[in-house]
């Protein structure tokens, strides 16, 4: 059990580095299209010739990105569960991705279904109904080329995870002296053309039944409506510590959870799929179906990032003892900055999600509430950090179909809710949040030099010896150790860190914001690791 929870935990990590791009990438989509939309820029700017090839050919690269998540998403997945030779992994996960929808074309061929047989008018002239024709069309894609079950993101995680599996197995096996040259690695990408068709051929024949799941999950969500996004935002805030809130972010982000929307001959699965298709295609969705996406993105966060949770944090710096106010204050106003700009939360959140439960419930059911809320508002804010830059790229120059400033009349709201809330429950509960701790925990200092911290970090995680592996996300280092009784979670806190969790028997987590990708870098090289 906890050697699957270190690999889950993995998962959640992989699922990071293609959201890492395309969050940036939505950025610069947001922006083009803010600039090429009249009633924003005026309609001489969006005359000039130039400029505006200049920004469609942007939005074309962002959306050349978009399209292709799924084949993203292999590779990731594939990269973070292998062991060694992460490359290999990477080469032969898009091998496999390939594989694995030939194989569910061939599956389909062999049944008659193609993409001239699947279209809305070829299967009215067989007698479905209009509204089932469409129904069943939408079930199947191209993808790269390839006819294909509409599977999203999650075909692209499938062939990953299957692929890391036989990397795992395979990398290291060494055929006989005559056929010795396709041994070791070389043997990764030929077993798994071998094997990932196979997976395509029965991954056809189950994924009606898992589609049919997905669907009404996804309907039940969408019956719920506002309650919907309650449950989401309060069950995302809720899985933060254990870092399995990625994977809830993906599956409503990118599967039918998040919605299902057809337009051009083409259906877009997962909120944030149709928000950006909404960008690089203006005016080819309607506006209720961009609010009904943008339920479970951006616009949810935005109260709680930029207003509620920098209330918190001036909540817990007024709490601190005399004698720590000035340490705090640079821990806080780092996160508070951290939150309100970027939607970068957990160097504030793991401040007082594990020395108070109540507070760590509170700032859950506020952040369902503030989704629940911008859906009722019919808010049209997409993205997926919730900061000001999201407000001000998806909000403010979407222009006033966004609504963005019911999410400014909400941030004042949670000013004072977040603030005398989090004071009266650290005060009356004596919840020992930064500068208030114990004494005997509350000797530590703090760490100039970089190389020191370094040497600080290893030790703290049981020494060289005792690290296996070592990478990062947003905001964590995440290490795999030999043994877990070896790493000194008071060390670790002497170097800036927000927080420690143990994840799993050999996996934990070192919570430092958004500078933890020096600090992995730095670590990796101490540790001759590339």
């Amino acid at each position: 059990m906890k050697e699957f929870a270190s690999k889950i935990h993995a998962f959640g990590k992989a699922l990071m580095m293609p959201i890492s791009v395309i969050a940036a990438a939505g950025i610069f989509l947001g922006l083009a299209a803010a600039l090429q939309n009249p009633a924003v820029t005026g309609e001489t700017f969006a005359s000039w010739t130039l400029p505006q090839l200049l920004i469609g050919f942007i939005r074309k690269v962002a959306g050349a990105l978009f399209a292709n998540l799924p084949l993203f998403f292999a590779i990731a997945s594939a990269i973070s569960l292998a062991k060694a030779e992460k490359p290999t992994a990477a080469f032969a996960a898009a091998i496999g991705f390939i594989a694995m929808h030939v194989g569910i074309s061939a599956t389909l061929a062999a049944q008659g279904l193609t993409a001239a047989t699947t279209t809305p008018v070829a299967l009215q002239a067989k007698g479905m109904t209009q509204t089932v024709a469409l129904m069943t069309w939408a079930e199947y894609t191209e993808t790269l080329g390839i006819f294909t079950y509409n599977m999203s993101v999650l075909g692209g995680v499938i062939a990953g995870l299957l692929t890391a599996a036989l990397h795992n197995r395979f990398y290291t096996t060494q055929l006989p002296m005559a056929i010795g040259f396709f041994g070791g690695r070389r043997l990764v990408p030929i077993v798994t053309v071998l094997v990932l068709p196979l997976a395509g051929v029965l991954l056809a024949a189950i994924w009606p039944t898992i589609g049919s799941g997905i669907g009404w999950i996804g309907a039940l969500i969408g019956r719920s409506g506002q309650y919907g996004a309650f449950l989401y935002g309060s069950s995302e805030r809720l899985l933060i510590p254990t870092g399995l809130h990625h994977i809830l972010n993906e599956t409503v982000r990118f599967t039918p959870v998040g919605g299902i929307a057809q337009v051009d001959n083409q259906t877009l699965v997962g909120a944030l799929n149709i928000f950006n298709y909404s960008l690089t295609h203006p005016q080819s969705l309607s506006d209720d179906a961009v609010r009904s996406a943008t339920r479970f993105l951006a616009q949810g966060k935005i109260p709680v990032m930029m207003f509620g949770l920098p209330a918190a944090a001036l909540a817990m710096y007024h709490c601190a003892r005399p004698e720590h106010k000035q340490r705090v204050k640079a821990l806080m106003l780092a996160g508070a900055l951290t939150s309100f700009t970027t939607g970068i939360t957990e160097p504030l959140e793991f401040c007082f999600i594990f020395v108070s439960p109540v507070l760590y419930l509170l700032h859950a059911l506020l952040s369902g509430l503030s989704f629940m809320l911008m859906s009722l508002l019919h808010l049209m804010i997409g993205n997926v950090q919730g900061g000001a830059i999201d407000l001000m790229v998806f909000g403010v120059l979407g222009g006033g179909k966004t609504q963005w400033w019911w999410t400014l009349v909400l941030g004042a709201l949670y000013i004072p809710v977040y603030y005398y809330g989090f004071r009266f429950i650290i005060l009356r509960m004596r919840v020992e949040t930064p500068g208030r701790e114990s004494e005997e925990e509350d000797k530590q200092f703090t760490i100039s030099d970089a190389g020191e911290r370094t040497r600080i970090i290893i030790s703290g995680l049981g020494g060289e010896a005792n690290i296996e592996d070592i990478d990062c996300c947003f905001t964590r280092l995440r290490v795999r150790v030999k043994a877990m009784q070896e790493v000194d979670d008071k060390t670790l806190l002497t170097t800036g860190a927000n927080g420690v969790k143990r994840v799993s028997e050999h996996d934990v987590q070192v919570v430092y914001g958004p500078q933890v990708e020096n600090i992995a870098s730095e670590v990796k090289t101490a540790l001759g690791v590339t």
